[in-house]
């Protein structure tokens, strides 16, 4: 490495380390901090009652945020009965046990987050140094990525410093969430099989973004597509293809086998009606309800989401260098196609399109482009010195 680029990697480094030090000191205080709080306590617990963790987490967090339990009757509610529910949660410990299993639904984010705690860190710092070290990890891998495809340390460093300062990626980072995680996973995955052709490893950073977010099934599934009918090109035999999508299957089955709550109780919970005792007394589905909150949200969602300006950048880029003739050209299009899809099918099945729940979307769109418009090297040979 010559001189001029240690340096870079070292100003980088720096950078790092003061957006760490900027994510640490302005967390965001959200109430989902409660439930994965309890999940920790939980799983380092097992036979205390719920009681005792019930008041282990809410003493622990009302010193951390002045304002919890201060929700107002003012406040905009998304369901019926929002503003009051999170307050019953605090008083009510039976209501807070079934809160607890609707975020048991990442596992390997509580997973993720109990390792911190055992390793010593204070629940709430152990909780918030998952977004934080997350973070810095998906900013290193992004500039690893740069550097091969672009030969360019000083653009690749550009680049990557404008992408840290990414809102939905700052949002995603000062949240107790599993957001950032599970955008790390996901770019790895596809890193380490579109780079590193690493197969298997693949797989596994799949199985585990699964595990941390089940929605991005839907993606992977379609990208699985995409690369079923690319396989000679990307040189994958169609029974590892198979074999890799097979566990990505099997870690959403898992999840669905375990949790065992029913898509309307999450729905009605999140969009129409809080459910106080979801688990053990749900209320009714009404599908009514349903296509009415999507054709109220469907479209201030998108508009209000980054989706719409990166698109009006892929039609830019992608017709600039289109030819009805290119099989590349089309696959460009089927790519991302593919993306946009599966973020309309999400958005069926939780009509929400906040944007750091969208960052791994918006980076796989944005590293594509700058892949597109910009790389000096072709990722689909088995060296990345192919393309020079």
């Amino acid at each position: 490495m010559k001189k001029t680029n240690r340096l870079l990697v070292f100003i980088f480094s720096i950078h790092l380390c003061l957006m760490s030090y900027y994510l640490y000191t302005h967390q965001y205080y959200n109430v989902d901090l409660e439930a994965y709080a309890g999940l920790v306590y939980k799983a380092e617990h097992p036979d205390t009652k719920i009681e005792d963790i019930h008041k282990k987490v809410y003493t622990e967090l009302k010193g951390t945020n002045p304002k919890l339990f201060g929700i107002t009757p003012q406040d905009e509610e998304i369901a019926i009965g929002e503003n009051s529910y999170y307050k019953i949660l605090s008083e009510n410990p039976k209501a807070y046990e079934e809160e607890l299993q609707l975020f048991s639904v990442k596992p390997f984010y509580n997973f993720v987050n109990l390792v911190f705690f055992k390793l010593g860190f204070k629940l709430t710092t152990a909780i918030f140094l998952t977004s934080i070290l997350s973070y810095v990890l998906i900013l290193i891998l992004i500039f690893c990525y740069l550097v091969r495809i672009l030969k360019n340390y000083p653009l690749a460093l550009i680049i990557t410093v404008i992408i840290s300062l990414f809102k939905p990626l700052l949002e995603a980072s000062r949240h107790a969430s599993a957001d950032s995680l599970s955008c790390l996973l996901l770019l790895l995955s596809l890193y380490i099989f579109m780079v590193r052709k690493n197969h298997l490893a693949a797989t596994v950073f799949a199985m585990l973004c699964v595990l941390t977010r089940p929605e991005y099934f839907i993606l992977y599934s379609f990208l699985y597509m995409i690369t079923y009918f690319n396989r000679n090109l990307l040189e994958i035999k169609f029974s590892k293809l198979f074999l890799s999508y097979g566990y990505v299957l099997l870690s959403f089955f898992l999840i669905q086998y375990f949790n065992q709550i029913p898509w309307s109780v999450l729905f009605m919970n999140q969009f129409t009606k809080v459910q106080i005792y979801p688990i053990s007394d749900p209320d009714p589905f009404i599908f009514s309800d349903y296509l009415n909150y999507l054709k109220k949200s469907m479209l201030l969602e998108f508009n209000g989401s980054y989706f719409t300006l990166l698109l009006l950048f892929i039609v830019i880029i992608v017709a600039n260098k289109f030819s009805l003739h290119s099989k590349k050209s089309w696959m460009q299009c089927l790519f991302f196609a593919v993306i946009y899809l599966a973020v309309f099918l999400r958005f069926l099945v939780f009509p929400s399109l906040a944007n750091r729940m969208m960052i791994g979307f918006y980076l796989i769109i944005i590293l594509s482009l700058i892949y597109i418009q910009n790389s000096k090297v072709n990722i689909f040979k088995n060296s990345l010195e192919a393309g020079k």
